[in-house]
């Protein structure tokens, strides 16, 4: 069983991921005409299954994201592999993990706070 801290502090490096993500993403568009230019992503997703697939426990802290460049989309007329179209949709998605994350440790607080009061 995990720990409710543990919880929270799976929240808080969920949480810096999607910032590094955004950031990551904008990158992206950015460079979208950029002759060259390669695309990134952020690997949180995948750090984060092995440390849960781990026997025992683990600290959360300890999660360590990389941005990587995955090569594997093909390249466009100005010599890129950024489309819009993927960046845009993978920017929706991380907006929503965001809000999720933040939803889910207001209710973390809330418990903690209802259970403060008796």
């Amino acid at each position: 069983m995990i720990h409710d801290s543990t919880v929270m502090d799976l929240l808080t490096a969920g949480m810096r991921a999607e910032s590094q993500r955004q950031k990551t993403i904008a990158n992206n568009i950015a460079n979208i005409n950029t002759d060259g230019f390669r695309r990134s992503e952020i690997n949180f997703d995948d750090v984060l299954a092995k440390a849960l697939g781990k026997k025992g426990s683990f600290d959360p802290a300890t999660l360590k994201t990389e941005v990587i460049q995955p090569e594997n989309t093909p390249i466009n007329e100005f010599g890129s592999d950024v489309g819009l179209d993927t960046e845009v949709g993978e920017m929706a998605k991380n907006s929503l993990r965001h809000r999720t994350y933040m939803l889910v440790l207001k209710k973390k607080y809330q418990q903690m706070n209802e259970a403060m009061k008796f």
